[in-house]
């Protein structure tokens, strides 16, 4: 089912979102220290990532999209949060929206939707990293009942410099 407002909707990602999906994440990648992925992303090389987001089961994309234009105002994952299999029951879930974008609840919207197709699944904790400072994304999380449990000081080094990630959990 669709979250919507008149000016925004809320579905699965699906094949045809590729490449604005891919664009939309290279300019976090380009242009910003939100993701630390260095080099952006061709079409084919992001394919996976879609593939690995089906429209049923514990890791989902929901992408928001303008109600007239259908252009991509942003998305939502969640992925597995550890490869080994007694973290079966945890997803990280992220959050994107393209530039110019923010204010407009997109953020909201979409986690709405993907918490809502997550209920059914046997999940037990959603957390999300936050690279710092991100005031905006730490308020969304914080209005979803994430919790803050602690900060990785300068684990990631992008543009120069370190960068800290704040960690907050979820029950589910």
């Amino acid at each position: 089912m669709a979250t919507e407002r008149t000016d925004v909707q809320v579905r699965p990602g699906v094949e045809d979102d590729l490449k604005a999906l891919t664009d939309l994440y290279n300019h976090y990648v380009c242009e910003t220290p939100i993701t630390f992925d260095t080099e952006p992303f061709t079409v084919e090389e992001r394919r996976p990532w879609l593939l690995s987001h089906p429209e049923d089961g514990p890791y989902r994309l929901r992408v928001a999209t303008d109600a007239d234009s259908q252009e991509i105002l942003g998305y939502a994952t969640s992925s597995p949060y550890r490869a080994k299999p007694a973290y079966g029951t945890s997803v990280e879930t992220t959050v994107y929206v393209a530039p110019g974008t923010g204010g407009r609840g997109v953020g909201t919207l979409l986690y709405t939707s993907l918490f809502e197709a997550l209920a059914g699944e046997d999940l037990h904790r959603a957390y999300a990293g936050i690279a710092q400072p991100n005031e905006a994304s730490a308020r969304l999380h914080g209005r979803f009942g994430f919790r803050y449990v602690g900060t990785y000081r300068e684990v990631g080094r992008k543009f120069g410099r370190y960068w800290d990630v704040a960690w907050y959990e979820k029950p589910l």
